[in-house]
């Protein structure tokens, strides 16, 4: 498959407008991106993976964009293991795996990432207040981590902002009903 291929995993606690253009903008650069929901193993999440999948799912079905693929069948809280699912069902050689600037020093204790660095390129978007430090890019050179440094810009919002300071403002349209009629991501700072 000579694709351009970006793989989008997040633990989405809940998916936001942050999410939502990241989604957008990689559409613009990649044949398809495949994003899915996981369970991040150095995180604990507020809602269950069934209910933050769903989430993303509804924003992505809502994008109604051919090129961004829900595939929810990829999901490993191992990133090596939905690298590995996702070549696997979409015969893939090459792919992108696309990560926050807040994650790139986490990449080096990943389990199997001598593995994951030859299977795949990264793809980092830059993160407000998470910048990418020469010390790093040292770093990512010494372990010949093949990489590309986003110029894309997403909003400074992020899933745990959000459950910070709840404001239905910094979320997807699409998902306003669903967190409202389910109760999810109670707040007592609640604010329309």
């Amino acid at each position: 498959m000579g694709k351009s291929i970006a793989l989008f995993g997040t633990s989405a606690d809940p998916p936001t407008i942050g999410h939502k253009k990241i989604l957008e903008e990689l559409s613009k650069i990649y044949t398809f991106t495949i994003g899915y929901v996981s369970n991040n193993p150095n995180k604990k999440h507020k809602e269950d993976i069934s209910i933050r999948s769903y989430l993303l799912k509804t924003l992505i079905e809502d994008l109604n964009n051919p090129k961004i693929l829900f595939n929810q069948s990829v999901s490993s809280q191992w990133a090596v293991e939905s690298i590995k699912q996702c070549k696997k069902i979409y015969e893939l050689n090459n792919l992108d795996f696309v990560i926050g600037s807040d994650l790139i020093n986490d990449i080096f204790y990943w389990k199997n990432f001598d593995e994951i660095i030859k299977e795949v390129s990264f793809f980092i978007i830059l993160r407000e207040g998470y910048p990418v430090e020469s010390n790093t890019l040292n770093i990512l050179e010494t372990y010949k981590v093949k990489f590309t440094i986003s110029t894309i810009k997403i909003p400074n919002i992020s899933s745990s902002k959000f459950r910070l300071n709840f404001s239905y403002s910094n979320l997807p349209t699409s998902l306003i009903d669903i967190v409202k009629k389910n109760n999810l991501y109670k707040s007592t700072k609640l604010v329309e």
